[in-house]
């Protein structure tokens, strides 16, 4: 039987919670809620992975949630371990993870595709030694033309408002995932 492996990136700690760095953890988290009858086990820290994981049957597959607690630049070092434990395959891992080239409210999916500056993807290519995987990118760019260090703005917190529109984002991008699982 299939397992798949869906890692959402961010980093650990109460201080980054709602963060625009953590809009992976948003999604896995997310995705576990709605997906309670799917018999989702409840999250619990794996000190072999470094991670968070949960796992549970959705569609008729075996899936492992996973939120790295390397912290993001290091979230490949996390994921290699989860997919060697597990026999797991590059090509059944998806990547959740923010995106500041992308304004607020886009979502991109891509498969194979480079890191594109994203320090923690990177990491993950670099321990793979492949970009075979899917990815979902959440943008999280509301600057609206703003000088700011890039660093510094995706370790701030969303606004109110912006953090509802993450959530939209969030729905949209697990129907485009649930949709592709089922095939």
């Amino acid at each position: 039987m299939k397992t798949i492996l869906l890692a959402g990136l961010g980093n650990p700690g109460k201080e980054y919670a709602d963060t625009r760095h953590n809009a992976g953890f948003m999604f896995v988290d997310h995705f576990r809620e709605i997906e309670t009858g799917a018999n989702f086990s409840e999250w619990d820290f794996n000190k072999k992975l470094n991670a968070q994981i949960c796992s549970g049957r959705f569609e008729g597959k075996k899936m492992i949630l996973l939120k790295p607690q390397t912290f993001m630049n290091l979230s490949g070092e996390a994921i290699k371990k989860a997919l060697s434990f597990f026999k797991i395959k590059p090509e059944s891992l998806t990547v959740v993870h923010d995106e500041i080239d992308l304004p607020l409210g886009t979502l991109r999916v891509s498969k194979s595709a480079s890191s594109a500056g994203h320090q923690g993807v990177q990491n993950i290519i670099d321990q793979l030694g492949t970009k075979d995987f899917t990815r979902i990118r959440i943008g999280v760019d509301n600057r609206g033309g703003k000088k700011m260090a890039t660093e510094k703005y995706v370790l701030g917190k969303f606004t109110l408002k912006e953090l509802g529109t993450v959530k939209k984002d969030i729905e949209s991008s697990l129907s485009e995932l649930i949709i592709k699982l089922k095939s």
